[in-house]
């Protein structure tokens, strides 16, 4: 369990709000991350796993036309994975990974592109052109390493974009409260 995960995990809980994630190449990874979190449960609605790339258009309502013209492995993609999971699965938040972690290139893409994203209850007056896609926000990221060191920094960098968006959402008020809950810290 990461420091992350249980941070993302304890301000979720704070702010009764709840999280979805949708996978591709961290095939699961991301929700176990959050799973070894003690209390996870009060947080996590679910995780869909769609290796398949047809998986993500039949399970999370990633475009068709977008799937065919430039594969799984784009922003796009990952961002309507994450809104995809939070409509599926009724969460405040919904996160996505989508990239190769080789040993092969895929879709055009080299070893180590990969894209994270995060949709939310992102604030209405955030002013135009806040966020990428949808109210989301996407990441590109160039790893290096082996397929496993790919995976792992990409759950990692998806869970710190999530920390980042649940951070900067939260209102001074509830700050305030949350500090008042844990003791003062």
């Amino acid at each position: 369990m990461s420091s992350t995960a249980a941070e993302v995990v304890r301000l979720l809980t704070v702010r009764g709000e709840t999280l979805a994630v949708a996978e591709s190449l961290t095939g699961g990874l991301v929700a176990a991350e959050i799973t070894a979190v003690p209390g996870a449960s009060k947080a996590l609605r679910g995780s869909v796993t769609a290796y398949a790339t047809e998986l993500k258009r039949e399970m999370l309502g990633v475009d068709a036309t977008l799937l065919a013209d430039r594969g799984a492995v784009d922003p796009q993609v990952a961002a309507q994975m994450a809104a995809g999971v939070r409509k599926a699965l009724g969460a405040d938040w919904g996160i996505a990974t989508t990239g190769v972690a080789g040993p092969d290139p895929q879709d055009g893409q080299p070893v180590g592109t990969v894209f994270v994203a995060v949709e939310g209850p992102f604030a209405a007056d955030a002013g135009p052109g806040f966020g990428s896609a949808g109210g989301g926000k996407v990441e590109a990221l160039r790893l290096n390493g082996d397929r496993a060191e790919i995976r792992m920094e990409s759950v990692r960098s998806v869970l710190a974009l999530l920390l980042r968006e649940l951070a900067g959402e939260q209102t001074g008020n509830e700050r305030a409260q949350d500090t008042e809950r844990n003791g003062g810290f």
